[in-house]
């Protein structure tokens, strides 16, 4: 059995996966005629941060399944997906409305992806324990 948080966590990650496959499937196809060579580098370095971010879903799911009482692991999975949502979203607005405001946006979206991974490390290493 599984606890209700990592399902919650693998149900989050799925649908965020098949978000980040349609909006990359858009970007290459439905934008391609509006966007200039720069934007849609912005464009696509937000949905490689969304696809790789949500592939650490998945992991992060996977740790929850093996530390299910780890408040940690639940603070480490919103951080990530907060962070990934902000960071970019804000690259694919900035991308179509050239608001370049929005690049300063970007970095609290990536601050928030890195307090993630590391505070899932830091759980890894304090509370996942190994057997001999």
């Amino acid at each position: 059995m599984i606890t209700q948080n990592t399902k919650n966590f693998m149900t989050i990650a799925s649908f965020m996966m098949a978000f980040t496959i349609a909006i990359g499937a858009f970007g290459a196809h439905g934008l391609k005629p509006y966007l200039d060579e720069y934007s849609t580098d912005i464009y696509q370095k937000g949905v490689s941060y969304q696809f790789y971010n949500t592939l650490g879903l998945f992991f992060i799911s996977f740790v929850s399944y093996l530390l299910p009482k780890s408040s940690k692991i639940k603070k480490s999975f919103y951080f990530i997906l907060s962070g990934t949502l902000i960071f970019s979203f804000s690259l694919y607005i900035l991308a179509l409305s050239k608001i370049m405001w929005l690049g300063a946006i970007t970095p609290i979206g990536g601050s928030l992806m890195i307090i993630g991974w590391i505070l899932c490390g830091y759980c890894l290493i304090k509370e996942l324990k190994v057997s001999a």
